[in-house]
């Protein structure tokens, strides 16, 4: 006996993947094996049938990515400038004295940007 043909509607034409870490696809394993689903039937189940709690991250604003952003950015040039400063004082190019001068404007700039990213901590 054949299998009934499914409508337009019913048929499953598209595929979503993610993936995850040993240790989280182990808690997943275990809840969808537990269920008795296969993993398909588990995601669409508990996904589409809102039987788990999702819990939406807020929208950035343009402005906040533009923030974020410049801070990467602001990041990236300083830990350059300390891996130079390091690099130069290790071999005596730089003296002690610079070397530290350095290091404390450095770590003056790292906390005001971490002063102005409420919820980054360091």
């Amino acid at each position: 006996m054949a299998r009934p043909v499914k409508s337009e509607d019913e048929k499953l034409n598209h595929t979503v993947a993610f993936r995850l870490t040993d240790g989280d696809f182990l808690r997943y394993r275990r809840k969808f094996s537990a269920s008795g689903f296969k993993q398909s039937e588990f995601f669409r189940e508990h996904v589409l049938c809102n039987t788990t709690q999702v819990v939406a991250r807020p929208v950035a604003s343009v402005d906040t990515k533009r923030a974020v952003f410049l801070l990467q950015k602001a990041s990236n040039n300083l830990n350059q400038l300390a891996h130079r400063a390091n690099s130069e004082y290790l071999t005596g190019q730089v003296s002690e004295h610079t070397y530290v001068a350095i290091l404390d404007q450095l770590q003056q700039l790292n906390n005001f940007m971490l002063e102005q990213t409420p919820g980054v901590k360091p």
